[in-house]
C-alpha cells in the first residue's frame, strides 16, 4: 500500500505463496440447513484442530474394517489355501482395541460390551479395574455423583470416606459393591485353586478373565460375551485392584494360586506375530497402550492406529507420546498414517463408533 513504510508492508502484508489447487478450505456445519447429526458429523473433517483428528480417527477405522486380505497380490511363498481368492476375502485386519478401566467404570462399558458382542475387535487388552468393574456392575450398579446442583467431582472425599462411598471423577461406587464382589469372588478362587491342584491347570491373567466372564453369565457384561465369542482379554495388572485384593485375601485363607503372566504375553505377542494386517484402537493410555504397542512391535509394527487420550509428549511418558514416537520403535509401521486424538475418551468413544463399527449389520 502506498504511504507505508517498507519495512512496515513486508512485515505484515508479504505477498503470500499461491495455495495448491487441492486446497481444502475450513467449513463447520451451518445450522441454518439443519439440524442433522450426520451433517455435523461429516463437517469434522474440515472443522480443524481435534475435530479434524477425529474425523481422521473415523477414517482410519473404516480402512481398518474394509481391508481383506484379497486386497493384496498373492505371494509367491504364499500357503496354498490362501491362494484361493474366496478363502482371502475372509482374512481380514486384526484389531487390538485397549481401554483404560475407567472406560468400564463409565457408560462407555455398554459400548465395549456391544463390540465384544457381535466380534468387532479381536483382542483386548485393560487394566484390573475393568475387569472387576464390569463384574460389579452385573450385581449392582455404580451411580452418578453429579446432579443439577452438585458436581461430581467437586464432592468431599473425607465425607466420602465416613459413608463409606469410593469416588471414581464424578461416579460413586459403595463399598458394598465390593463386598458383594469379594462373596461371588471368593468361591471362583477356590475353585481356580483346585483345579490347579487336581487337575495341574496353570492359570493365566488371561485364562482367569474368561473362567470369570464364563461364572458370570450375565449379557450385560463384557467378560461374559468375550468368553462367548473366544476374544482374549489380556490384563498384565489384574493384581492391580480389588481383584488383586481378593487374590490376597485368599492366600491366606486357602493359600497356593498361581497366575503364570508368561502365557499371556506368549499368546498374545503371537497374535500380532500371525495377523496378516494388524490395527490398533487405544483409548487412555499407561499400560494398555504399551502393551499394544510392544506386541505389535513383534511383527515390525501395526499397519493402522488411532490413539485417544489427553497425554502430553513433553513429559516423555508413553501415555503422552505421539504415533511418530511408537515408529521410531517399529511399534507402528513406517508406511502407516496413525492418528491420535486429543481427547477425553467417554466424549470420543461413542463418537468414533456411532460412525464406524455400528454403520455396519452386526457380524459383517
Amino acid at each position: 500500500m502506498s504511504g507505508l513504510p517498507a519495512e512496515l508492508a513486508a512485515a505484515v502484508l508479504s505477498e503470500s505463496a499461491k495455495m495448491p489447487d487441492d486446497a481444502v478450505a475450513v467449513k463447520g456445519h451451518d445450522f441454518n440447513e439443519g439440524n442433522c447429526m450426520k451433517c455435523v458429523m461429516e463437517s469434522l473433517l474440515t472443522t480443524g484442530f481435534q475435530a479434524t483428528n477425529l474425523a481422521l480417527a473415523i477414517e482410519e477405522v473404516k480402512k481398518m474394517r474394509r481391508w481383506r486380505l484379497s486386497d493384496e497380490p498373492v505371494a509367491a511363498d504364499e500357503d496354498e489355501a490362501l491362494k484361493d481368492p474366496a478363502a482371502r476375502a475372509k482374512v481380514r485386519c486384526t484389531i487390538f482395541m485397549g481401554f483404560t478401566s475407567n472406560m468400564v467404570s463409565a457408560g462407555t462399558r455398554e459400548i465395549i460390551r456391544w463390540l465384544v458382542e457381535h466380534r468387532k475387535v479381536d483382542v483386548l487388552v485393560t487394566t484390573g479395574g475393568a475387569i472387576e468393574e464390569d463384574l460389579m456392575k452385573c450385581m449392582t450398579p455404580h451411580y452418578m455423583g453429579t446432579t443439577l446442583q452438585v458436581d461430581g467431582f467437586e464432592l468431599k472425599g473425607s465425607e466420602l470416606r465416613r459413608k463409606g462411598i469410593n469416588r471414581i471423577g464424578n461416579l460413586l461406587v459403595p463399598n458394598s459393591n465390593y463386598c458383594a464382589f469379594e462373596d461371588w469372588m471368593t468361591p471362583i478362587l477356590d475353585a481356580m485353586l483346585a483345579e490347579q491342584k487336581e487337575a495341574g491347570t496353570v492359570w493365566s491373567p488371561q485364562m482367569m478373565i474368561s473362567r470369570l466372564g464364563k461364572e458370570i453369565d450375565n449379557k450385560e457384561s463384557v467378560l461374559y460375551w468375550a468368553h462367548q465369542n473366544d476374544i482374549p482379554i489380556y490384563c498384565p495388572a489384574i493384581t492391580d485392584g480389588s481383584i488383586g485384593d481378593m487374590v490376597y485375601f485368599h492366600s491366606f485363607k486357602n493359600p497356593g494360586l498361581v497366575l503364570d503372566i508368561a502365557q499371556d504375553i506368549r499368546t498374545l505377542n503371537n497374535r500380532a506375530l500371525k495377523a496378516r494386517r494388524s490395527g490398533m484402537l487405544i483409548f487412555g493410555g499407561g499400560l494398555v497402550k504399551h502393551h499394544i504397542c510392544n506386541a505389535n512391535l513383534m511383527r515390525n509394527g501395526a499397519n493402522h492406529a488411532v490413539f485417544v487420550n489427553t497425554g502430553e509428549a513433553f513429559e516423555g511418558s508413553d501415555s503422552g507420546a505421539s504415533p511418530d514416537e511408537a515408529v521410531s520403535w517399529g511399534k507402528i509401521r513406517a508406511d502407516a498414517r496413525p492418528i491420535k486424538v486429543h481427547a477425553e475418551a467417554s466424549i470420543i468413544m461413542p463418537l468414533l463408533v456411532s460412525q464406524t463399527f455400528a454403520k455396519e449389520t452386526p457380524f459383517e
